[in-house]
């Protein structure tokens, strides 16, 4: 038996609790970790409240975790007992909180020497959600500027981080003003507070009309759609939490623009197996940016099991910023 946090049905956090369950088996193609540390992320508690087609009750949540492999499915070659692995799982099938937790063999990356569990744990969500969009996605480029929504966010944070990696010219982004301090030391230039100004209004002020080359949106479709007005000539949107509902006839219609839509976790059940591989491939190239000290985990708060769903109600009010990992 293991501790692990459960959803007895769909609900918020707060129905959710520890308890003793059966350690799962990995069946082939997959590999059991030993659970050392897993992170929180908005989809936690956003797929807890109206459930998964694929779920059998109970069920654990939680989608990132680090660890020690513990036993391996038939087929799998790649991973052997005793080695350190980080994973963004499958929501329909993953279950980080707990101590012992199953994934897909080709979607887990190593853990180089030099990371701790907890560094690593942080990242796989939103890190590899902001790294997909700027790397994979936009192919941001030195000296193009960008707007990057809610930078005291998991997402946001790790986006400005990698901006300023990557050489951007201008790095922009929006906060509450309690955390100005917090953004401008992750590498941004300008901070919006979004309780008092208007954002894309102040993101023409300050561009001289131009706009800004690339945006990424991780708050809604509305906010979206005003993001198009708001992109530079030839610029780019990304978008994680709701497209556009407009583009042909947006103005000013002049502009060229590229939309991307992104999904993370689609990877794990969109049948393309390099889709998948690429969850692992993104994962080395990011911790190498950790090592380097050029990415910082922004863990703000470790906290035990137990404290599993208090902390997701807390995150769920938008009261946290950073990454909260889970430390077993």
């Amino acid at each position: 038996m293991m501790k692990a946090v459960i959803l007895e049905k769909p609900g918020t956090p707060e129905t959710m609790r520890l308890t003793d369950v059966i350690i799962p088996e990995p069946g082939p193609g997959r590999i059991r970790v030993r659970v050392k540390a897993a992170s929180l992320n908005p989809v936690d508690y956003k797929v807890a409240a109206g459930g998964h087609p694929s779920w059998t009750y109970p069920v654990i949540p939680g989608i990132d975790a680090a660890g020690i492999v513990d036993a391996v499915g038939e087929g799998v070659t790649r991973w052997k007992a005793g080695e350190r692995v980080v994973f963004h799982g499958d929501v329909a099938i993953s279950g980080a909180f707990a101590e012992y937790a199953v994934t897909t063999a080709h979607t887990a990356a190593a853990i180089p020497e030099g990371l701790t569990y907890e560094a690593a744990a942080a990242f796989p969500c939103a890190g590899l959600t902001a790294y997909q969009a700027l790397v994979r996605k936009m192919r941001f480029e030195a000296g193009q500027s960008i707007f990057i929504h809610a930078g005291a966010g998991g997402v946001g944070g790790y986006a400005i981080q990698l901006a300023r990696t990557l050489g951007a010219g201008q790095i922009m982004t929006s906060a509450s003003r309690h955390n100005f301090d917090y953004v401008t030391n992750l590498g941004a230039d300008v901070v919006i507070d979004y309780n008092s100004d208007n954002v894309h209004e102040r993101i023409m002020e300050l561009t001289n009309g131009r706009g800004v080359d690339c945006i990424l949106n991780t708050v809604n479709r509305a906010t979206a759609q005003a993001d198009l007005s708001a992109l530079a000539f030839g610029g780019q949107l990304t978008c994680i939490a709701g497209s556009p509902e407009v583009v042909a006839d947006f103005q000013p219609s002049w502009k060229s623009i590229t939309l991307h839509k992104l999904m993370l976790g689609g990877a794990h059940t969109s049948g393309d197996i390099h889709a998948q591989e690429d969850l692992a491939r993104m994962a080395d190239e990011f911790m190498s940016l950790m090592l380097e000290k050029q990415i910082d985990p922004m863990i703000s708060e470790m906290i035990k099991l137990d404290e599993v769903p208090a902390a997701l109600t807390r995150l769920s009010q938008r009261h946290v910023r950073g990454k909260i990992v889970v430390v077993l």
